[in-house]
């Protein structure tokens, strides 16, 4: 498959929705850097692709393509389900403006969102995102990505979800860095050695000569 995309490609044939709709979902991830970038982005309005499965690189160009694609309808809403399937190459910015929409997300789509875009997500953001989904956080929260997720958010944020949410960082402790010490020689460490020997007697010393004066 990849061989003929290959051919197909360097014949001088364009990406068009015919050619997508032929290499649909199973082969989509097939595409390079080169032949997604040569895709034209209408085309996706007529092709059914489903990149979930698909290197992030991948993801990241079509999610260009697909959003230039339904640019148009960006305040429809019908926009969500168009953007959906690509959805895993988002940046953070759009993530935070699809917060505001009430898409309501599930969980399944969540947790495959572009890593860094959903580390940078507020509390607020994802209750924006998830909508009457959220309580469905709750059960990944001891599961990747979520678990790291709620790790960078402060617990009182989280606990402004009411939804049970532990994990997160604490206000007011402090992280206590233990100084490292250079490793000593053998020489003083002889003499350390020695010192601790010899201190219970000089202890005694003391204590016999206090005592007598």
């Amino acid at each position: 498959a990849s061989a003929a995309i290959k051919r197909y490609v360097g014949l001088g044939n364009a990406l068009n929705a015919t050619a997508l709709d032929a290499i649909g979902r199973r082969y989509v991830c097939l595409l390079n850097a080169t032949e997604l970038e040569a895709i034209h982005p209408p085309s996706l309005k007529l092709a059914s692709l489903d990149p979930s499965a698909c290197s992030q690189e991948t993801k990241n160009i079509l999610y260009k393509k697909a959003k230039e694609a339904f640019s148009g309808q960006r305040r429809s809403p019908a926009y969500y389900e168009l953007i959906l399937p690509y959805l895993g190459g988002a940046p953070a910015v759009d993530l935070k403006a699809l917060s505001n929409d009430n898409v309501n997300m599930n969980m399944s789509t969540f947790v495959t969102l572009r890593r860094e875009s959903l580390m940078s997500l507020t509390p607020s953001e994802v209750q924006g995102l998830l909508g009457l989904n959220l309580p469905e956080l709750a059960q990944w929260q001891f599961r990747a990505p979520v678990r790291q997720w709620l790790q960078v958010q402060k617990q009182s944020e989280l606990d402004k979800l009411h939804i049970g949410l532990t994990g997160g960082t604490q206000e007011g402790y402090i992280n206590i860095i233990t100084p490292k010490f250079p490793a000593l020689s053998s020489a003083p460490l002889g003499t350390l050695a020695m010192a601790f020997h010899l201190l219970p007697a000089l202890l005694l010393s003391f204590l016999m000569v206090s005592i007598l004066s």
